[in-house]
C-alpha cells in the first residue's frame, strides 16, 4: 500500500490516519492493508552521503516536486520534504516483497515462482502519477531477483524525463553494515541509517552490472563512499 503526504504538511499529527491516504484518496481506515508495517528497531547512525548532498541541492532549487520514498514510513522524511514544498509518496516495498504472498512452490527445477505482475500492481501502481525523484535507497539489494528488472522498468515508466533516482548498493552480502536499514534525510550532507527487520542482502552488484540494470535511463553517476556502499544517482 502506498501513502501520500501532500506538500505543505508541517508534521505528523498524533493520529496519523488524519493525514495518511492511499493513492485513491481514502483514509487508512478505508484502505486494505497489505501487511504489517516494518518495525524500526535500531538507533539512528549518521553517515556522510555525497549523493544525498547533490540531490538536496536539486530539491532546494525546485518547488512542487513529487517524490517517491521507498521504505518504512519515516516521519523525518515526510516532514522535511513537505516543508521544502514537495509532495511525498511512500511504499514499503522490501517488506511486501519478502512476505511470501507473491511466491509459489518451486517448479520441477527447484526454482521459486514469483507473481511479478501481481506484486507490481499491488505495490507499485501509482494510478497514472509521475514522479520527479525516487528515493530507492538499498531496495534492489533485498528484493527477490525476479523483481529487480521489472521494478526498474516500472519505476522508469513513472519517472518524468529528467527525473532522478537515488539508490545505494552494498559491495558485499554479509558482515557489518549489510542489515536492512531505513534511511532518514537531513538538511546537510548527512543521512541517518536505522536498522530494521533483519533481511539479508540477496545480491551484490558491480559498477558495470548497475549500469546494465539502468541502461534504459539516460545517465548514471557514481559517488565514492567509505562504508561498503555504492551511491548512485540515475537520471531518466
Amino acid at each position: 500500500m502506498m501513502s501520500i503526504f501532500p506538500a505543505g504538511s508541517t508534521g505528523l499529527r498524533s493520529k496519523t490516519d488524519d493525514v495518511m491516504r492511499n493513492i485513491f484518496g481514502k483514509t487508512q481506515h478505508g484502505a486494505q492493508a497489505t501487511g504489517s508495517p516494518t518495525v524500526l528497531t535500531g538507533p539512528r547512525v549518521p553517515r556522510h552521503s555525497s549523493a544525498w548532498k547533490d540531490l538536496l541541492k536539486f530539491l532546494k532549487a525546485e518547488q512542487g516536486l513529487r517524490i517517491l520514498d521507498i521504505g518504512p514510513t519515516s516521519p523525518t522524511n515526510i516532514n522535511f520534504l513537505t516543508t521544502l514544498g514537495h509532495g511525498v509518496y511512500m511504499a514499503d516495498v522490501v517488506n511486501e516483497a519478502l512476505r511470501g504472498n507473491w511466491m509459489s512452490a518451486p517448479d520441477e527445477n527447484g526454482a521459486t515462482q514469483f507473481d511479478v505482475e501481481g506484486f507490481l500492481d499491488n505495490n507499485l501502481d501509482f494510478a497514472g502519477r509521475e514522479f520527479d525523484v525516487i528515493l530507492l535507497w538499498t531496495t534492489l539489494d533485498y528484493v527477490p531477483q525476479a523483481l529487480v528488472g521489472p521494478m526498474i522498468k516500472r519505476l522508469r515508466s513513472t519517472l518524468r524525463p529528467g527525473g532522478r533516482v537515488l539508490t545505494f548498493f552494498h559491495t558485499r552480502n554479509h558482515g557489518p553494515d549489510t542489515g536492512f536499514c531505513r534511511y532518514h534525510v537531513t538538511d546537510s550532507d548527512t543521512i541517518e541509517t536505522q536498522e530494521t527487520t533483519g533481511y539479508a542482502v540477496q545480491h551484490v552488484y558491480t559498477n558495470r552490472t548497475i549500469e546494465k540494470l539502468f541502461e534504459t535511463y539516460n545517465n548514471t553517476k557514481f559517488y565514492l563512499a567509505k562504508d561498503n556502499l555504492y551511491e548512485v544517482i540515475i537520471t531518466r
